[in-house]
């Protein structure tokens, strides 16, 4: 796994090559505030091979956060990664694997009858309860996270998850009621407590689309300040001294900016940003779609690209998304090392400082 001495040396290693902020702390040790996303991409052997030679140069360039989840492509992600670091001259202590479980994942490919594999692959044996799915293809029940962390583990080749985010909770609000969904993410802590006390995962989190950005109003939205409370509540049963919900994931970008400035979560008698609650509680958050999936590499709005530092509008992208408060990486698809010299040449510059970004919302 990641340790502090593993991750601090590979941040050593680089010298003064990037940003005084390029490398930012999560836990004890640090990670790349850039980092290289997997979700994107057909499920075949072509996207694979090209996807292990940029993981393989993105860590050899300086971004040692690599993020994916088991569904993603097929499970061809992950497998991927695995292959990627053990190719690398990064030593494993220095990378920061992330990856998810909450959507069934299809194996190598897409089958033709999605609802038939699910069935036969999961419900048949026993792996997941059919109450418990959300759209036919969605559980956080414990039971189902923890054959989904298994495969994860075996896809990867590792021992232990850095980090294991429960994925897009919100789905479950389609099916049950939001303290039904609650009462689900608590059993999910619980399981993932014992599954960090024995060492298969290092800290998890959750990873959203809606449910941390949006209004208190909106069907999917959940509150982080119940969230952490779930977390707290779940080291007693397992008997630990903390807890391990240590990140979120949610999209933050230039046109999906929601996180910073809609106040919709509890902290104390206050209601605060997703990314305010984060910064006063601790939480390393991990932007997505920090190029709005490709498309703010073609353009940034004129009037915030002049305040931000960078050659190329992805860059200065990135940069907006490394210049909120609280963010510890923006995470970002890379499928050439093209584009890998590109996305890491953003971590050259120094991103807005605070007056600056707060600047862009008044």
């Amino acid at each position: 796994m990641a340790t502090a001495a593993g991750t601090w040396s590979y941040r050593d290693r680089f010298g003064d090559r990037f940003g005084r902020t390029y490398f930012r702390r999560f836990g004890r040790g640090v990670v790349s505030s850039v980092g290289l996303g997997t979700y994107l991409g057909e499920p075949t052997d072509a996207v694979d091979s090209r996807y292990c030679e940029t993981i393989r140069s993105a860590l050899d360039a300086g971004v040692n956060l690599v993020d994916t989840a088991i569904n993603y492509r097929c499970q061809r992600s992950e497998r991927v990664i695995g292959d990627a670091v053990r190719e690398s001259a990064a030593e494993r202590e220095e990378v920061v694997v992330t990856t998810k479980g909450g959507f069934v994942p299809f194996d190598g490919e897409r089958p033709d009858d999605p609802g038939a594999y699910v069935r036969e692959e999961f419900v048949e044996p026993g792996l997941v309860d059919p109450g418990d799915l959300a759209r036919g293809s969605h559980s956080i029940a414990p039971a189902f996270l923890e054959e989904l962390l298994d495969r994860s583990l075996s896809n990867l080749g590792l021992e232990t998850v850095d980090c294991y985010y429960v994925h897009n909770p919100e789905t479950q609000l389609s099916v049950r009621d939001r303290e039904a969904v609650y009462e689900q993410l608590g059993d999910a802590f619980r399981a993932l407590e014992r599954r960090r006390a024995a060492g298969e995962v290092g800290r998890y989190g959750v990873a959203s689309w809606e449910a941390f950005r949006v209004g208190r109003e909106h069907e999917s939205f959940l509150d982080l300040g119940r969230v952490l409370k779930l977390a707290a509540s779940a080291t007693e049963t397992v008997g630990v001294d903390s807890h391990g919900l240590r990140a979120i994931q949610l999209p933050f970008n230039v046109g999906m900016a929601d996180a910073f400035n809609v106040a919709s979560h509890t902290h104390g008698d206050e209601r605060v940003s997703a990314l305010e609650f984060a910064n006063r509680e601790g939480l390393g958050v991990f932007a997505s779609a920090s190029l709005g999936q490709g498309a703010l590499a073609g353009g940034l709005p004129p009037e915030i690209a002049a305040e931000l530092a960078g050659e190329t509008s992805a860059q200065r992208a990135l940069n907006f998304a490394r210049s909120a408060p609280a963010v510890t990486g923006a995470l970002v698809g890379m499928s050439t090392v093209e584009h890998v010299r590109e996305n890491v040449a953003a971590g050259t510059f120094d991103p807005m400082g605070a007056s600056a970004f707060d600047a862009i919302f008044e």
